[in-house]
């Protein structure tokens, strides 16, 4: 199996919101090191079955950092330390406790089909390189 990247998103390949969200990161990342992975992907089906993982859920963003695993809001503000500023200052949020983080995540996570739709994001071959199949 393909090593799982030190930086690693898990997103629902499918849907045009979560496809808007990897492009904002593409954009904004401090350096070129994130990887990319749909959650449909044979590859994020083998990183959760090796690392003994449930299943992953399609309504829930995951951010895999240095083999540590991130949901939700969480995955988000962790994530947030690897943009540019200003976003990455929005780290300040942890202060929210995660129970209403997570419920204004899932409230978005509901709506996200209706958010976004038909978005498709053309990375440049750099960035194609770092999306794993």
């Amino acid at each position: 199996m393909e090593s799982i990247p030190e930086k690693l998103v898990l997103y629902d390949g499918d849907c045009g919101f979560c496809n808007r969200s990897v492009a904002f990161i593409l954009r904004w990342e401090k350096k070129p090191d994130i990887h990319f992975a749909a959650i449909q992907s044979e590859f994020t089906e083998r990183v959760f079955a090796e690392k003994g993982w449930e299943k992953p859920d399609l309504n829930t963003f995951y951010f895999i950092d240095n083999g540590n695993r991130y949901e939700r809001s969480t995955a988000a503000l962790k994530l947030l330390k690897h943009l540019k500023a200003p976003l990455s200052w929005l780290r300040f949020f942890t202060i929210v406790p995660r129970v209403f983080r997570d419920w204004c995540y899932n409230q978005v996570a509901k709506r996200r089909q209706r958010i976004s739709s038909g978005f498709c994001a053309m990375p440049t071959p750099e960035q194609r390189a770092r999306f794993i199949r």
